[in-house]
Parts: C-alpha cells; sequence; structure tokens
C-alpha cells in the first residue's frame, strides 16, 4: 500500500492538514500523521488534532512521499526540525515525493530541495533573495521532479487531489473528486 507521512506542528494550518489526509485516505492511501512531540496539535485556527504517532517513532521509515502542511507558526516549527530536513533529503536521495503547501515550502527549500526548481507558496513565503535558484510560480499546484508545491488554504482541496493522481493514477483521482462535487 502507497504510504504518506503528514507531519503535524503545532500552529499548523488545519484546512490544509486535514484537507490532504482526509483526501489521501479516500483514495486508499495509508496516510500516517506525526506530531513533532507527544502532544496533541493546536492547529493555527485552534482546532486541536490528535497524531497517530510521533515524527521519533517514524523518522527512520520510508515513505512513498512525505507531504507538509503549512501555516503559521506551523511551518517555522516543522522548519526548526533537523529530524524532518533529514528525512526529507533522504526522501529527495532515494527518488520519493515531497510535497509541500502555504508556507511549508520553505521547509523544502532550507532543506535544499528546492535549488533549481520552479515552486510555488503562499506569498511571502519563499524568498528568491534567500533561496535564489528557486523559480517562483503563482499556479496553484507546481510539480518539479519528485517536488510539489502549492499556495494555500484554497489550493489545499487541488494540491491533495493532484498528489492522488501522482500516487494513486488519473482514476482514482478522478473517483475521489466525483465524489466530492466539486464544481466542473
Amino acid at each position: 500500500m502507497t504510504r504518506v507521512l503528514v507531519p503535524l506542528a503545532q500552529g499548523c494550518e488545519e484546512l490544509e492538514a486535514v484537507t490532504i489526509i482526509d483526501l489521501l485516505r479516500r483514495a486508499g492511501i495509508e496516510v500516517i500523521t506525526a506530531g513533532l512531540d507527544a502532544a496533541p496539535v493546536q492547529a493555527s485556527r485552534g482546532t486541536v488534532l490528535v497524531p497517530d504517532t510521533t515524527l521519533d517513532a517514524v523518522v527512520g521509515e520510508d515513505f512513498d512521499m512525505v507531504a507538509l502542511p503549512g501555516g503559521l507558526p506551523g511551518a517555522s516549527n516543522l522548519n526548526a526540525d533537523e529530524r524532518l530536513h533529514r528525512l526529507l533529503a533522504r526522501h529527495a536521495e532515494q527518488g520519493r515525493w515531497c510535497a509541500a503547501v502555504c508556507a511549508a515550502p520553505l521547509v523544502l527549500a532550507d532543506a535544499g530541495l528546492l535549488e533549481g526548481r520552479t515552486a510555488t507558496s503562499f506569498p511571502g513565503a519563499l524568498d528568491t533573495d534567500r533561496h535564489p535558484g528557486i523559480r517562483l510560480s503563482e499556479e496553484p499546484v507546481v510539480t518539479d521532479g519528485k517536488v510539489v508545491t502549492s499556495r494555500g488554504p484554497g489550493t489545499a482541496m487541488d494540491f491533495a487531489l493532484h498528489l492522488i493522481e501522482l500516487l494513486a493514477g488519473r482514476a482514482e483521482r478522478d473517483t475521489v473528486e466525483s465524489k466530492l462535487m466539486r464544481p466542473h
């Protein structure tokens, strides 16, 4: 079964986190949520999320994808975690997918995964002065190599559906999307 790790940090954007988790699970993808510690995660709007496990418990495992929700201070908390940087670097070296939305593409940039790539993020989250090797896009979802980035809460559903397509194929994405009653 395809496995995706979704690290959850205090102050994450709950709409992004829950959308990624929910839609990927609808597609039959095994999603493992991991807190940076054992505490429940209070998201940016006060929603409390209870991760499946801790990052320490899964940091040595391989996943088909690591998908980072954004939000502040959630993305900053993810970015401050060296365990996550090492996990992302290892997955990138192994040719596995790494994905981030909103402010979380900064985590990918600081882990060295966006150098020479086109990426998008919440406006201002990626600074080309700090990371001059990134080509910024305003597209809602950008894939460059095995790295996927997206803009924010408003693009979270497009982002998650795109991740499904990458991991499980267009037919599975279409099946999940058809049940969401999205306008075409």
